[in-house]
């Protein structure tokens, strides 16, 4: 019997096999749940799968949880664990509530005094900076940056100034069919001798992280379409 608590369920990035990123500890778990809140009921039935083939997914409740999911109908959401179920969040990919709506069920819930347990699983922005060789003391994630043009150009200049300024490791990313743009857009509006870290396809086939100055990746670019990434700065 599991302890009630909202678990925080970690999902496989890409295609990697469950056993090879995820404690054995968190499918005990997820065979103790019955309800769960989901960021994509498809990918999260999906996911569930993987855990456990055998597992009767018309005996589960999924709860949709998108940016557009109200706090009331979150609080409801959360009525199985008020009432004594235990509850999972599951996100489209890597860890819940990072960089993620499940922030807003984790906050609702602790406002409830609800017992909140995060499990262990795989972030691709822990990951890559400990790949990089950045500042892991400080370091900020910024999420998808501008699209105009010149915003987004204004943006990378003021992340590459909080770099030398703060001494501070600055994390972003883009939709996959835009990271070659991405790219482009850091080598044109940063500093020659800025360090630029590509990370992508983290703990899947083809992993790459990779860390150069911004001049030396000039003329050395990977195709990164359609690949998931993520790009840090540092000095």
């Amino acid at each position: 019997m599991i302890e009630i608590a909202l678990y925080l369920l970690p999902v496989t990035l890409g295609e990697t096999p469950v056993e090879k990123v995820l404690p054995s500890y968190n499918k005990e778990i997820i065979l103790g749940i019955k309800h769960f809140i989901v960021e994509d009921v498809r990918s999260a039935r999906r996911f569930l799968k993987k855990v456990d083939r055998g597992i009767d997914i018309d005996a589960l409740t999924f709860y949709p949880l998108n940016k557009y999911t109200s706090s009331e109908d979150i609080s409801n959401y959360l009525n199985p664990l008020v009432g004594g179920q235990s509850m999972g969040v599951i996100s489209e990919a890597g860890c819940p509530a990072v960089a993620d709506p499940g922030a807003d069920v984790v906050a609702i819930a602790q406002r409830k005094n609800l017992k909140v347990v995060p499990l262990v699983g795989p972030s691709s922005i822990i990951m890559s900076v400990m790949g990089s060789g950045f500042n892991g003391q400080s370091f900020a994630f910024h999420g998808y940056l501008p699209i105009d043009p010149a915003e987004r150009a204004k943006r990378i200049k003021m992340l590459e100034q909080r770099v030398y300024a703060e001494d501070q490791t600055q994390l972003f990313i883009e939709t996959p069919y835009r990271n070659n743009k991405m790219v482009e857009d850091i080598l044109r509006n940063c500093r020659p001798h800025t360090k630029l870290c590509i990370a992508a396809h983290i703990t899947c086939e083809g992993e790459y992280i990779k860390t150069k100055t911004v001049k030396d990746w000039h003329g050395k670019l990977p195709d990164l379409s359609k690949i998931p990434c993520i790009f840090l700065i540092y000095k």
